[in-house]
């Protein structure tokens, strides 16, 4: 190619690569906005409208902006919805002419316009108003009637438009009940029949300061802080009506928010009277308003109104973290456990492993002891109702803190036709009802809280080698890789390798019930004199990590014994049904 071809194609390339910047890039964006302005009745932008105005045949609609927010001032002075102005004003921004009917129309009626379903008037910031007058659906239904206000031209236009200037008043109102920060409320009040519940946010947590100091219940306020912050006024009632008796806001119950404290202090309260079941409502003003409406049940069924649904149902709180050790006493003994480094052992009556699990339960259960009902306030009921206590839990803490006891024992008494016990915090109290299955739940044998895990520290990953004796046959099986197993007996052959590992994850997770014989005397008995199937797992280098002998079975019961170790347990039979199935279940 000669170099003058090459340089009129060079300039040809910089001259489209120009031609499309200027065009696309640069021209572009303002294109594309007067494309999409072609055909509207009016150019203008949302940002710019200071205030709407919508006539209705029954009513006219007036809103003013104020700041970011738009306020009702006719029919009635109230907070506006905001999404739904910014919707309206967006459809009357964006009304397009789909066709012009008449230039000049000699009657009006003929459209609806002599008597329009809504005349709106859209003021801009500078003053300058706009004007759209609806009239009556076209025959399809499809399209409206309309014409700019002041002048002639009849046209069709959308009935979107339609819809939304000629909604009910209340679509435009604010349904928020109270407006408010739930992070920053420090504090509540209720008041009913003359008595207030006084409510106070500290640094943590929420307790009661009148008409006495209790802790409070924090799940059940902030319940009811984010039901009333969530809910939405469901209907406008009346409005500055002469007489509050017939919604029983005469005597109502007030609800005070505090937000803030010292100087910083401000209050919001709402007014709540009679319930309207058939609407699932309750009638509701807010103070210094007059406006009555309906708010959703919800919200005062989550109000804590007295001392009993507001205070704290916890018997006792517990910081896992401060806890160093536990000492239980039960009909099922004694055990004490102690807490190092985020793990528990057991020290008495002897010293052995924990279930993490099972121990670390013991201070959910204390956690989950919630009064059915208070006995007494204090441990003045203590000789009455827990004289001789039946379960005994003291949870020992970190720095020196005096130690915390809990005492149950069983009441006669019955809530909802199940069992109760009396509960108290030895020598503070207070004594209360407690769910019987909670106290049950305490009781814990030295078994149920040690480590019942029968291959201790077993890793699949660490298992080479499996033997399986059973039925007078070997079946082995070696791993060749991280995933994949291999039979080498009784013949070679690919192994299928998930169900080898499913075996592996059960042994593992094996978990004995019972121990049957400590010493392991009795091994005919419980057929282990001539195991059923013997399992062996070895490492890498050939040296055994466990071997794990099957005996018979009773029922669910299986028994079976490490065969480096004396004691004979109970497990449940599915647990191991895999391990004499390998020897089929491990062929691909």
């Amino acid at each position: 190619m000669r170099w003058q071809t090459t340089a009129v194609l060079a300039v040809l390339l910089i001259a489209l690569g120009a031609f499309y910047y200027v065009f696309e890039v640069r021209l572009g964006p303002g294109r594309e906005e007067a494309e999409a302005r072609k055909g509207r009745v009016f150019s203008v932008e949302n940002k710019d409208v200071t205030a709407l105005r919508m006539k209705r045949p029954a009513d006219t609609v007036a809103l003013k902006r104020e700041g970011d927010d738009w306020r009702l001032l006719e029919p009635v002075a109230a907070r506006a919805d905001r999404a739904k102005v910014e919707e309206a004003i967006t459809a009357l921004a964006t009304t397009r002419s789909d066709r012009e009917i008449e230039a000049a129309p000699r009657a009006l009626a003929d459209f609806g316009l002599d008597k329009p379903s809504a005349e709106v008037t859209v003021t801009l910031k500078d003053g300058k108003t706009l004007g759209l007058v609806l009239g009556a659906r076209t025959p399809t239904g499809a399209w409206v009637y309309a014409r700019e206000a002041g002048k002639a031209p009849v046209f069709t236009t959308s009935d979107s438009v339609q819809r939304l200037v000629t909604a009910p008043v209340a679509d435009f109102r604010d349904k928020t009940i109270l407006a408010f920060d739930g992070a920053s409320v420090s504090g509540l009040d209720v008041t009913v029949g003359g008595e207030t519940l006084a409510l106070e946010h500290g640094a943590t947590a929420w307790s009661i300061t009148r008409p006495l100091a209790r802790p409070a219940d924090g799940d059940s306020i902030s319940d009811f802080l984010s039901k009333l912050g969530a809910a939405r006024i469901k209907e406008f009632v009346a409005e500055a009506p002469p007489s509050l008796t017939a919604w029983g806001l005469d005597k109502p119950v007030r609800v005070t928010l505090v937000t803030g404290k010292d100087k910083d202090r401000t209050t919001k309260t709402l007014l709540l009277g009679k319930q309207d079941t058939a609407s699932k409502g309750v009638y509701a003003m807010r103070e210094g308003e007059g406006s009555v409406f309906l708010v959703p049940e919800e919200v005062w069924t989550a109000l804590p109104k007295n001392v009993a649904a507001a205070r704290s149902k916890a018997l006792v709180e517990v910081d896992r973290d401060k806890v160093t050790g536990v000492d239980l006493e039960s009909p099922r003994g004694r055990v004490t456990l102690v807490r190092e480094n985020d793990r528990w052992k057991i020290t008495a009556p002897e010293a052995l492993p924990a279930d993490q699990v099972e121990a670390g339960g013991l201070l959910f259960k204390l956690r989950e002891l919630k009064a059915q009902g208070f006995l007494s306030e204090d441990a003045s009921g203590i000789p009455r109702y827990l004289a001789r206590p039946e379960v005994r839990v003291t949870v020992r803490l970190k720095d020196g803190a005096p130690p915390v006891t809990v005492l149950l024992a069983p009441s006669p008494e019955k809530r909802g036709g199940e069992t109760s016990a009396y509960a108290a915090v030895a020598g503070r109290g207070p004594v209360v009802l407690v769910d019987g299955k909670t106290m049950a739940g305490l009781e814990k044998s030295l078994n149920d809280l040690r480590d019942r895990t029968l291959l201790s520290g077993l890793e699949p990953k660490d298992v080479n080698r499996i033997t399986v004796k059973a039925a007078g046959k070997t079946t082995v099986v070696e791993r060749k890789d991280a995933t994949d197993w291999r039979m080498v007996e009784p013949k070679k052959s690919a192994a299928a390798g998930g169900k080898v590992d499913d075996l592996l994850y059960a042994l593992r997770a094996l978990r004995w019930k019972e121990i049957v014989a400590p010493d392991g005397a009795g091994a005919a008995k419980y057929g282990l004199q001539a195991p059923a199937a013997e399992v062996t797992l070895a490492r890498k280098d050939g040296t055994a990590i466990a071997t794990l002998l099957l005996g018979g079975t009773d029922g669910e019961r299986r028994y079976v014994k490490l065969q480096a170790t004396a004691p004979i347990y109970a497990v449940d039979t599915r647990q191991v049904e895999g391990v004499e199935k390998l020897a089929a279940d491990a062929k691909s």
